[in-house]
C-alpha cells in the first residue's frame, strides 16, 4: 500500500476499531471521505497554479502522482 494511502487508512481506522458492521461501515465511509478530500485538494492546487494545458489530464496526473499510483485498473 502506498505511503499516503496507508496514512489515510490509519487515520480512518483510529476511531473505528470494532468488528461490527456499523464500525466497519463507519471506517469505510471515513476512508472514502479522506480520499475524496485529498483529490479535491489536488483540483484546488491545479486551479491555483493556473495551468493552461488540458486541465482534465493535469488533474488526473496530479492525483496519480499525489497518491503514488503507477497503474490503475480504470483507464486514467
Amino acid at each position: 500500500m502506498n505511503e499516503r494511502i496507508q496514512g489515510l487508512w490509519y487515520q480512518a481506522v483510529q476511531p473505528h476499531t470494532g468488528d461490527s458492521w456499523a464500525e466497519q461501515t463507519a471506517f469505510m465511509e471515513k476512508f472514502a471521505e479522506l480520499i475524496v478530500a485529498e483529490c479535491m485538494d489536488q483540483v484546488w492546487y491545479t486551479r491555483e497554479d493556473m495551468i493552461n494545458e488540458n486541465i482534465s489530464q493535469v488533474i488526473k496526473d496530479r492525483i496519480k502522482q499525489h497518491f503514488g499510483v503507477e497503474s490503475c485498473s480504470r483507464r486514467l
